[in-house]
């Protein structure tokens, strides 16, 4: 009863949210949230959603948008293929599968124009449709990906993958909560919503003390 309800990103919500719901337990230990996986837009008034997490520009429709974080994509690789790179710089990389997110095709390119390194133009394939299953292929040493570091951490420390650089990339899309305004003036969601803010604060803030 009084069950709020969040469409979730897949792999935002299996490496980002879902390890930080006990300090919202411990918070609210009343409040009840419910997840499901949405990757597409969808209309607020025909849904039983309270809420979204949304990757992109502020363009939902009809929806309130709370800034998160910013996407900040680093090059990994397994460590055999670190291995294979040896000391060679990215333009060695051209040489090796590139592993695409299907909503991210241009971001090895742009990659390659922040390093100054004269890319052709790259076709975006092999791709995979889910961060997850990006990182998987690449730990697998399928080819290099480029990810964000805070949903392969536990790859990161189990040494299944490795950083090839700390040069990142990113765009003009953030990571959004969207929900329709009215939904403020429910007190669960809105303690909800100010827990998710304040944990994306808190990761900002430890990103900006060690970039």
């Amino acid at each position: 009863r009084g069950a709020i309800t969040i469409a979730t990103l897949p792999s935002f919500g299996m490496r980002w949210l879902a390890p930080r719901l006990p300090s919202l337990t411990a918070r609210r230990a009343d409040l009840v949230v419910n997840f499901a996986a949405r990757s597409d837009m969808f209309d607020f008034t025909t849904s039983a959603f309270d809420a979204a997490i949304h990757f992109g520009l502020p363009d939902w429709s009809g929806a309130s948008h709370d800034l998160l974080f910013r996407e900040r994509s680093l090059p990994v690789a397994s460590p055999a293929l670190r291995d294979q790179i040896g000391d060679n710089g990215p333009d060695a990389w051209l040489n090796l599968p590139l592993l695409h997110l299907t909503t991210r095709p241009h971001a090895w390119q742009n990659w390659f124009a922040a390093a100054n390194v004269d890319a052709p133009p790259l076709t975006p394939e092999p791709s995979f449709e889910h961060f997850l299953m990006l990182a998987q292929a690449a730990a697998g040493g399928a080819g290099l990906a480029l990810v964000p570091t805070f949903l392969i951490e536990p790859e990161l420390a189990a040494g299944t993958l490795t950083l090839l650089s700390d040069r990142s990339v990113s765009g003009p899309e953030a990571y959004y909560l969207v929900y329709p305004p009215e939904k403020l003036a429910n007190r669960r969601f809105r303690d909800f919503r100010d827990w998710l803010v304040e944990e994306a604060a808190n990761q900002e803030s430890r990103l900006t003390r060690n970039p």
